[in-house]
């Protein structure tokens, strides 16, 4: 199986507001960069569709490890929250549907695909890759501005 590394990050400009997000996708010597937009949306929405968005590049099933400064993305899988969501019906502990209830469901898929290996990163820190990701996110909501 590809083994694959892909680090992703979101950003959003007033929380609704433009948001970008950015991804690295890194197989072997091969480095793909890849970044989005949307109007009006919110941070974790932002986290979300960078993970979504980096796992449909992939051709096939692959190995992947997904590093993101986000801890809501990465704590749905490696606390499990996704589990619990599902056996509830996807409704929160607070018996709520779960925010961003589509992004999830998608994840949840892809991550059926693959066998993924979600890592939480410091943002803002000294990680060259979560870097460029945040400035491939900020930089799409810049170029909105123009």
């Amino acid at each position: 199986m590809k083994k694959v590394i892909i680090y992703t990050d979101g950003a959003c400009s007033g929380n609704p507001g433009k948001g970008g997000w950015g991804a690295i996708l890194m197989y072997g010597e091969h480095e793909k960069e890849i970044s989005g937009f949307e109007e009006m949306t919110t941070n974790n929405r932002m986290e979300l569709i960078a993970a979504i968005q980096a796992l449909c590049c992939l051709k096939g099933p692959c190995e992947v490890e997904l590093y993101s400064d986000s801890a809501y993305l990465v704590n749905g899988f490696v606390c499990n929250w996704i589990s619990g969501w599902k056996r509830n019906g996807w409704k929160n502990s607070g018996k709520e549907e779960v925010k961003n209830i589509d992004l999830w469901k998608e994840l949840d898929r892809l991550n059926g695909i693959h066998t993924i290996k979600w890592i939480k990163v410091k943002g803002h820190s000294d990680n060259e890759y979560n870097n460029r990701c945040d400035a491939l996110a900020t930089g799409e909501i810049k170029k909105s501005r123009q």
